[in-house]
């Protein structure tokens, strides 16, 4: 068997200095970056997503940003198969790939494999799925799911929705629970690689802190212009995934709302503040859970994980 080939995962939550830690590693000469961030794959979504400015971009190429239109879909299994072949043009270059984001579900998917074989999307079958959760609610969408998935009920809660879509799909086309067929099926794991998985896991409080301030940034530098801008170029609905991503959707909400008062703005702007915690919530979730798996290197300061990093990669 040939010599596997390293693969440097640089994790983290929202905010948490992640791509400064993966600039700072390409800067030494040998890297090239790949973000692993489902909402940095979209073109002119840029402020909300705190994507690295053109200039930055510049100075500091990432593979996979601005690929697709806020329009388009990207599933983690696009990713893993993107990423792949990203990860062994750069081993042929000579170089090392940093993966760089905080999309839990990516890394997992490279980490881990995905189930094959599974249903792809069925845009007709979603559409009868969201048309009952308008006309019943979502509770009744859930106890649908429950009657033929009783697992996926245990896994899920009501406010689930993507997944319970998701579930209730694979049901609908196969028959069969998504539960069983997860079970039961291989995974496809890229085994000739060899992950170094680094996370930085800073302390909450913190994380709060600095959450709160790159918002304050972005609503100064034109975020509820640049979403305004959005509408005007594409035809966006709340249902799109890229208008899933914490910030778009609260911003999308009120517009669309029309009320433009000094109330609904910082309503608006503290809704946005609450999502973008529960994701780092959420993303910390992902990385504890990863970890029971896979061999990592934590810091909770970012002070801590350069001295490794550079003790690591030198």
């Amino acid at each position: 068997m040939s010599e596997q080939l390293p693969v440097i995962n640089l994790m983290g939550p929202t905010a948490s200095g992640k791509t400064a830690l993966a600039c700072e590693l390409y800067e030494r000469g040998g890297f090239e970056l790949i973000s692993v961030d489902s909402a940095l794959v979209y073109k002119d979504m840029d402020i909300g997503t705190a994507k690295p400015t053109k200039d930055e971009q510049a100075l500091f190429p990432h593979h996979l940003i601005d690929i697709i239109s806020p329009l388009e879909v990207y599933s983690a299994a696009q990713f893993v198969d993107d990423a792949c072949v990203l990860i062994d043009d750069i081993h042929q270059r000579g170089k090392t790939p940093i993966l760089v984001g905080g999309t839990m579900l990516y890394f997992k998917a490279l980490l881990e494999g995905l189930s094959t074989n599974l249903p792809g999307a069925d845009a007709t079958v979603r559409a009868e799925i969201e048309a009952k959760a308008e006309q019943e609610g979502w509770e009744a969408v859930y106890a649908e799911l429950c009657a033929v998935d009783v697992l996926a009920g245990e896994k899920f809660k009501v406010s689930d929705r993507q997944r319970i879509i998701r579930a209730l799909e694979v049901y609908k086309l196969t028959g069969q629970p998504i539960t069983k067929l997860q079970a039961e099926q291989p995974k496809n794991v890229p085994y000739r690689y060899t992950f170094h998985n680094h996370a930085l896991l800073p302390d909450r409080l913190e994380l709060h802190k600095r959450i709160e301030k790159r918002l304050e940034i972005m609503w100064k530098i034109g975020f509820l212009n640049e979403v305004e801008d959005l509408i005007k170029k594409y035809d966006l609905n709340e249902n799109l995934p890229s208008m899933r991503a914490v910030g778009y959707r609260q911003v999308l909400e009120f517009l669309y709302n029309g009320d433009r008062s000094l109330k609904k703005i910082q309503e608006m702007e503290d809704k946005a503040l609450f999502a973008t915690r529960q994701l780092a919530k959420r993303q910390y979730t992902w990385l504890r859970s990863l970890q029971e798996s896979h061999n990592f290197q934590t810091y909770l300061t970012i002070k801590q994980a350069q001295e490794d990093l550079r003790n690591c990669y030198g």
